[in-house]
């Protein structure tokens, strides 16, 4: 996977980059003052919080689990239900939604930014030419330049360049057998998902009051359908499931083996 998860509506520069890192942990974009993008998207612990669902400014649970915020911008769209379609469309929903920043509006956190002297000088310098360059779409469009340089690199990587030393002889092992069961109809690409959308209990109902998708988009053939997750550092960002509410991965194969593929795994396999 490339270095930089690029983007022609919204080129990259170290100017927009910096902006988007500081405003990234900038708490002041919530009512209460103690909530940023880094609250639930810890950087530092693999861009999750560990939680199967995120306290908002007021302490209240969201209702969904967060994902990473690493390799994300490779993925077809953001959210679990895919209702945006960039990391720069994203960064807006959280800072507006009542239960998680909850600030007021678009004008509101404009206002915030303007009374705080130190943004001038960077946002001019991310957005020149600009007559007011301190606004809420240039925020995303920062934030969305510093989420699209979070990619993670490692073994997997080198074996996909042909490094056969790069896997040792269980993660081989696994690897054909992730084949094999059938992880991959879902699971593929650069991301090992993140490209496609898929029912939750494909061959057998899944207990989920979410509908997922469908209340997006109001179509009721896409009840239950979530953006499949990408398997990239997987290990590292539990709980999970939309709800967040498996804590192992080895439960979660074994969940996805039966509602997915109808298989079931020995604890070899998995």
């Amino acid at each position: 996977m490339d270095k930089v998860m690029a983007s022609a509506e919204n080129p990259i520069t170290d100017a927009k980059i910096e902006l988007g890192r500081i405003l990234y942990y900038e708490d002041r974009m919530s009512v209460s003052g103690d909530i940023s993008c880094n609250s639930c998207h810890a950087l530092d612990e693999f861009g999750v919080d560990g939680l199967p669902t995120s306290p908002g400014h007021d302490g209240t649970d969201g209702v969904r689990n967060s994902p990473t915020v690493y390799n994300a911008a490779i993925h077809i769209a953001q959210f679990w239900d895919g209702r945006e379609p960039t990391v720069e469309a994203q960064a807006k929903g959280p800072i507006l939604n009542p239960v998680e920043h909850g600030m007021a509006s678009a004008e509101s956190v404009e206002s915030v930014l303007r009374a705080i002297p130190e943004y001038r000088p960077l946002f001019e310098a991310a957005f020149s030419g600009q007559d007011e360059p301190i606004t809420f779409d240039n925020v995303a469009l920062a934030i969305g330049a510093f989420e699209r340089k979070l990619v993670t690199k490692g073994k997997w990587d080198r074996w996909l360049l042909g490094d056969g030393n790069a896997l040792n002889v269980q993660e081989v092992r696994g690897l054909n057998t992730f084949v094999e069961v059938g992880c991959t109809t879902c699971h593929m690409g650069p991301g090992l998902g993140g490209n496609m959308y898929q029912k939750m209990g494909l061959v057998e109902a899944y207990p989920t009051d979410d509908v997922g998708r469908s209340a997006i988009t109001g179509n009721a053939a896409e009840e239950f359908f979530f953006k499949v997750p990408g398997l990239r550092i997987i290990a590292e960002t539990g709980p999970y499931l939309h709800n967040g509410s498996v804590e192992s991965l080895e439960e979660v194969v074994g969940i996805m083996a039966r509602y997915q593929l109808a298989k079931t795994l020995t604890p070899e396999q998995t």
